[in-house]
């Protein structure tokens, strides 16, 4: 298998100063990609939070570092405040390199991981899995299922919805649920909208979100109208906020875990350091 002794691996989370779990995804990885022993170190830095990605840049040990922002979809921060902050971007100048020399380093900054090809596959993989996990009656077909694929949205950013829309187009394509759409937090169509959009009895939601943070575990389930009390109180003690399945309006809900902490976005970070690699010899 290729190795990379002579880079330095840093998994770029956004973080949260309010939300410990925004972070998980970001550790998991870095920890299992350290335990492959592919690249002379891998470190976890973050944008909100501690350790900031200058500290983890300026103490990185190889003279190459890759940087793979654990970001879903493109947009300010991907494409101007990072480039920023790694000096692969002068601050209000649209073109800029992916590849450079930076005070004595070369670094690499890939695509975020949730443009991969390969996300089709995990988010159809968490909209399974919470079936067969809660198979509540009885597990029912795809086909008899509405899958509503949740993102954040915002008027701010229009790649947050591109992300979700581009995903929702390529599940309609493959043809295995009987109807596939997209809802939002902060736009419409809103999840709060989806017992009554649903076409079938059952509905699966399916967070394309990095990390089960305060928007899957919490916002969510409000929005799909369990109340806030209850919400409180089971997130208190350390349980789930939404029980799969649960009964609204005449639909019977699951509600699937966040995106980026499926086991399978190790590679698909993993990917995305190789591509840049192999990009940046090629040029």
């Amino acid at each position: 298998m290729l190795t990379f002794p002579d880079n330095s691996l840093i998994v770029l989370g956004h973080g949260s100063t309010v939300n410990d779990d925004s972070a998980a995804p970001v550790f998991q990885h870095a920890a299992e990609l350290r335990r492959r022993g592919l690249f002379g170190e891998v470190r976890e830095a973050f944008w909100k939070q501690e350790p900031k990605l200058a500290a983890v840049l300026a103490s990185a040990a190889c003279p190459r570092v890759v940087v793979v922002p654990l970001f879903i979809s493109e947009g300010y921060f991907t494409e101007e405040a990072i480039p920023e902050a790694l000096g692969l971007k002068r601050p209000g100048e649209s073109a800029w390199s992916r590849h450079g020399k930076v005070d004595g380093r070369v670094l690499h900054l890939t695509p975020p991981v949730g443009s991969d090809p390969s996300m089709t596959g995990l988010l159809l993989h968490r909209a399974a899995e919470v079936i067969e996990l809660f198979p509540f009656p009885a597990r029912p077909r795809t086909t008899d299922i509405s899958l509503f694929i949740a993102g954040h949205g915002t008027e701010r950013n229009r790649r947050s919805r591109e992300a979700v829309e581009h995903q929702v187009a390529l599940v309609r394509e493959m043809d295995l649920y009987a109807d596939v759409r997209p809802c939002f937090i902060e736009e419409e169509p809103l999840i709060k909208g989806v017992p009554a959009a649903a076409t079938t009895r059952n509905v699966v939601v399916a967070p394309f979100f990095i990390a089960d943070g305060l928007h899957v575990a919490e916002d969510i389930p409000l929005m799909l109208g369990e109340p806030e009390p209850v919400v409180r109180k089971r997130l208190a003690a350390g349980q789930p906020a939404w029980r799969n399945p649960t009964e609204r309006n005449g639909r019977r809900i699951w509600v699937a875990q966040a995106i980026g902490t499926d086991p399978g976005m190790t590679g698909l970070i993993l990917n995305r350091a190789r591509e840049a690699l192999a990009g940046a010899a090629g040029e």
